[in-house]
């Protein structure tokens, strides 16, 4: 399940993609002003960002700049008046992958999004290792040391999130709003779930709890074998 951050002022647009895009099996965070959309970056992992260039509080080209210069090369689609070419070249040049003109249909949004989240699936390596644990990132497979393991969709985006990032604390909030799951009404026990079943996958030492903060993988547990 891919996650989207959508950067955007105006309500009504912002809703009709929401309900648009969630229809079509992604998540979706709102983000109204550039500010928001930092603190939203700062917190959680997205596997694309569609950019409004005019925003309130701090411009997109500035939310761009930023997201560059924190070394995030996660897909930016940037949005912009269809007759402001200059708007396009500057993010083009500030880093965006693609831009779409306004007013534009949902469905060339929605072509230009699978294009941008198949070329960033392609352009990394398929395996995602740390230690002795290596991920298939195609095939959703973990092997930890001599162990295999077929993972739910959950899990995987719960390891490849603790994998991809070894010394990020992650709340039980974030992690939560990762997967996204609107069946559970976001219930903040099933993480406690999933941590341990990442455990018995990874090692009961794997996965330190920080109390107070969150979840986080713990410093050279995968250097040998899980038990």
């Amino acid at each position: 399940m891919y996650k989207i951050l959508l950067v955007e002022d105006e309500t009504l647009l912002v809703e009709n993609l929401k309900t648009n895009l969630m229809k079509k099996d992604y998540v979706v965070d709102i983000a109204l002003d550039g500010e928001e959309a930092l603190y939203l970056l700062e917190e959680f992992e997205y596997d694309l960002i569609i950019l409004d260039l005019g925003l309130p509080k701090l411009s997109g080209l500035s939310v761009l700049e930023h997201i560059r210069s924190e070394q995030n090369a996660t897909p930016v689609l940037i949005l912009t008046a269809r007759n402001s070419w200059q708007e396009r070249v500057d993010g083009l040049k500030k880093g965006a992958d693609d831009y779409l003109g306004k007013p534009f249909h949902f469905e060339e949004l929605l072509a230009r999004i699978e294009v941008l989240l198949k070329r960033n699936l392609h352009a990394v390596d398929n395996l995602l290792t740390h230690g002795i644990a290596q991920l298939n990132l195609n095939s959703r497979s973990l092997k930890v040391g001599e162990n295999s393991f077929q993972l739910t969709k959950n899990e995987f985006i719960l390891i490849k999130l603790f994998l991809s990032n070894p010394t990020k604390i992650f709340s039980k909030e974030s992690l939560i709003q990762r997967l996204g799951d609107q069946d559970h009404e976001r219930d903040l026990n099933l993480i406690e779930v999933y941590i341990h079943k990442l455990r018995q996958y990874l090692g009961k030492k794997s996965i330190e709890t920080l109390r107070g903060q969150g979840y986080r993988l713990s410093e050279n547990a995968l250097e040998e074998a899980a038990p």
